[in-house]
């Protein structure tokens, strides 16, 4: 079952000011073709289990296995740089990132095998998650939240920043060949490089509690959707940015309603 994460990323000042001057570009062809999901909207990230949404929501996130809300702007989430744990059999041995000892490389908080999408193997591991990209436009899903850009800093440097934003691209050309937005999964470090990949806006998990949200908005403007999990991220995004972006706080297992630790709360 797909779950959040919740990373301390590795933000670099110096990339600020040449995402803020991204974001004043004019989008491409294919970007102005899909329709983004609406700024400063209520939102709900039910990627641990589909349910009913609170009244008033407007835009929800559901795992890719889960039919979208009826109704609601929904945004398909899909592990795209990693492997869900029981699906490695589902994956080819030799897409499965390995160190030089052999040994997969696990990401050792959520226990997923990152995948390997070095050289030639980018453009195998693409094809698919490509077809879970269409899995998603068949369903009636508006966009994609593609998980673990970041992936690069627990692959034990064997993937570089360059080789995770070419793979990248050829997701987000593929969505929007079936007229579907495409988020920035958090990896502020790399909003600069937005405009070039073709991501139309931005998911950022705790930018609050990590004071990095303003990075997002010179990166993505108002095309920002906020996840926090603690009270004190919260308040912190709701009193900078409350009135222009979507935000909410879950639990970090993103419950649904009625089970024990279930938490939702919005500015």
């Amino acid at each position: 079952m797909s779950r959040s994460r919740t990373r301390l990323l590795v933000a670099a000042v110096a990339t600020v000011a040449t995402a803020a001057t991204a974001f004043l570009l004019p989008q491409d062809a294919a970007e102005a073709a899909v329709a983004l999901p609406p700024t400063h909207a209520k939102f709900d990230y039910q990627i641990g289990g589909a349910y009913t949404p609170p009244a008033g929501v407007q835009v929800v996130t559901r795992d890719r296995t889960a039919a979208p809300a009826a109704g609601l702007y929904n945004i398909c989430y899909v592990n795209a740089f990693q492997v869900q744990p029981g699906e490695q059999g589902q994956w080819p041995s030799d897409l499965l990132l390995r160190d030089a000892d052999g040994d997969l490389v696990i990401d050792e908080d959520w226990g997923e095998a990152l995948l390997d999408i070095r050289g030639a193997k980018a453009a195998r591991v693409a094809a698919k998650v490509n077809g879970w990209i269409d899995g998603c436009a068949a369903k009636g899903y508006q966009a994609i939240e593609p998980d673990n850009y970041d992936s690069y800093l627990r692959s034990k440097d064997l993937i570089s920043t360059s080789q995770a934003r070419t793979y990248l691209k050829l997701l987000a050309d593929h969505s929007h060949s079936k007229n579907l937005a495409i988020a920035q999964k958090n990896t502020v470090e790399l909003s600069q490089y937005r405009s070039s990949i073709g991501l139309d806006f931005a998911v950022a998990e705790e930018c609050g509690q990590y004071d990095e949200c303003g990075d997002y908005v010179s990166a993505f403007g108002n095309n920002v959707i906020v996840i926090e999990y603690t009270n004190s991220g919260r308040r912190k995004a709701c009193s900078e940015f409350g009135s222009r972006l979507s935000i909410v706080q879950r639990d970090v297992d993103v419950s649904t309603p009625g089970t024990s630790g279930y938490v939702r709360k919005t500015c």
